[in-house]
């Protein structure tokens, strides 16, 4: 697949995943002028016709599912070395998974979440079908025009009909989220297999941590002691080994939740807002300052560098109000922890995590362990509607950039991984730009980066 450029009619941007039978890409549809998400049966599997049929079982099951609820599934198609792919609406908002990347959520958005997984859910079973796999990385976020997103249930490849699940003996699903009468062979399941599941999700969404298997759970409000009685119950009977004392349905779980929601529960601030992934960790975590920054006018661009003197970058004169110089950990990213040159500036550092935030400013970061350019190919932003990416060729570094706009604050949000211009191809810089509008000054900011051995 390296060397595929275009999928019939859908030009292949990145990678999206990869599960056990296939890879999914994002792509653009030059016809409809949009992104979309196609889904490729892996190579190794291509000669087993059993997989290829569970395959394409997936792509009808969301076509039968209908909802806008369910992932859509608009075309489907065969590669010319005969493996079947299918393409699905692109959900450009990221997972569950990846808002819990910043630690529980307020209870009442958790609920919320939640409830609506649960109507997706019910969507699937009232289309005669069980999901079986429901966990935070299936639970997907899209905006929609109006800037409120949507959720979405996706990833069918356990499903199976209600009918043939009622004769189910194989184990299937994720632990943590998988109900007992999933996970080793017995006399089949039900619709309430995706509810256990569900009030998995839940309970990870407000503490934060995966459940323990069934019977074993800890109780949700001793990992977070503010959490009411009723949302500690609401959750545990989800999650009862006896599916006989689950919520009837998705939809009756779901209405609880709501009704939950909605009953003026007191939310605990969240630790870090929507974080910017990435960014978490700016500096190193050892004591540092927020400095002013000199400038000789507010209209100058001002100069920057870090302590090591190894980093340097301009900015906006209006960007240039705080300055975080004392490096920072390349673990934010998933790469070899360690303490490297860094540096940050911005109006206001102290709003930076958050999305929703009026903030213009910049980090640059030196990283030479790791792949940074899979690192920061693998950010998302959820809440934000994905750009694309873009070569970058600039008087020091180029690259690849990846861009996002209409956040929730409105502002918007630029990665990018460096390699030097001369002399090799390692990317070693990682540079993340936030902007409060479009994304304007992005070019300018990347002209002035510039790296020292």
């Amino acid at each position: 697949m390296h060397s595929v450029e275009r999928i019939g009619r859908y030009r292949l941007e990145r990678r999206l995943g990869a599960g056990a039978f296939g890879t999914v890409w994002l792509a653009h549809d030059d016809e409809l002028q949009a992104p979309v998400a196609v889904k490729v049966l892996a190579d190794n599997w291509s000669h087993r016709l059993d997989v290829r049929e569970r395959f394409l079982a997936e792509a009808r099951m969301l076509r039968r599912a209908g909802s806008d609820r369910v992932v859509q599934v608009h075309d489907i198609g065969e590669l010319p070395d005969g493996r079947p792919y299918f393409v699905m609406e692109y959900a450009d908002g990221g997972t569950l998974a990846d808002l819990l990347a910043a630690g529980p959520l307020p209870v009442p958005e958790a609920l919320r979440l939640t409830a609506l997984a649960a109507r997706g859910a019910a969507a699937l079973h009232a289309a005669g079908i069980v999901h079986r796999d429901i966990k935070p990385t299936n639970v997907l976020l899209c905006t929609s025009p109006e800037g409120v997103s949507r959720v979405l249930l996706a990833d069918l490849g356990l499903a199976k009909s209600l009918a043939e699940a009622s004769g189910l003996t194989q184990a299937a699903g994720s632990a943590g989220y998988r109900p007992p009468e999933q996970a080793e062979a017995r006399a089949g399941i039900d619709a309430r297999a995706d509810v256990y599941s569900l009030g998995a999700v839940g309970y990870h969404l407000v503490t934060g941590t995966v459940p323990g298997g069934p019977g074993k759970v800890v109780r949700p409000d001793r990992l977070r002691p503010d959490l009411a009685p009723a949302v500690r119950r609401a959750l545990m009977r989800a999650l009862a080994p006896d599916r006989g004392r689950r919520w009837p349905d998705a939809e009756a779980f779901a209405d609880e939740l709501d009704r939950l929601a909605s009953s003026g529960l007191r939310p605990r601030r969240r630790r870090t807002a929507l974080a910017l992934t990435g960014a978490v960790a700016l500096v190193a975590g050892v004591g540092v300052t927020v400095a002013l920054v000199e400038r000789q006018s507010p209209a100058a661009d001002v100069r920057v560098t870090d302590t090591s003197r190894r980093v340097v970058a301009e900015v906006p004169g209006d960007w240039g109000r705080q300055l975080r110089d004392s490096g920072w950990d390349p673990r934010a990213l998933g790469l070899p922890s360690g303490h490297e040159p860094g540096l940050a500036v911005a109006d206001h550092l102290t709003r930076w995590q958050n999305l929703s935030a009026d903030v213009n400013g910049v980090f640059v970061g030196l990283s030479e362990h790791g792949d940074l350019t899979a690192a920061v190919n693998a950010l998302t932003h959820p809440g934000c509607h994905y750009d694309g990416s873009r070569a970058y060729a600039g008087p020091t570094e180029h690259g690849r950039i990846r861009g996002w706009s209409r956040c929730p604050g409105g502002g918007s949000v630029t990665e990018a991984a460096l390699a030097p211009t001369a002399g090799g191809a390692q990317t070693r810089v990682y540079v993340q730009i936030r902007q409060s509008g479009r994304a304007s000054a992005t070019d300018r900011v990347l002209d002035s980066v510039r790296t020292a051995s």
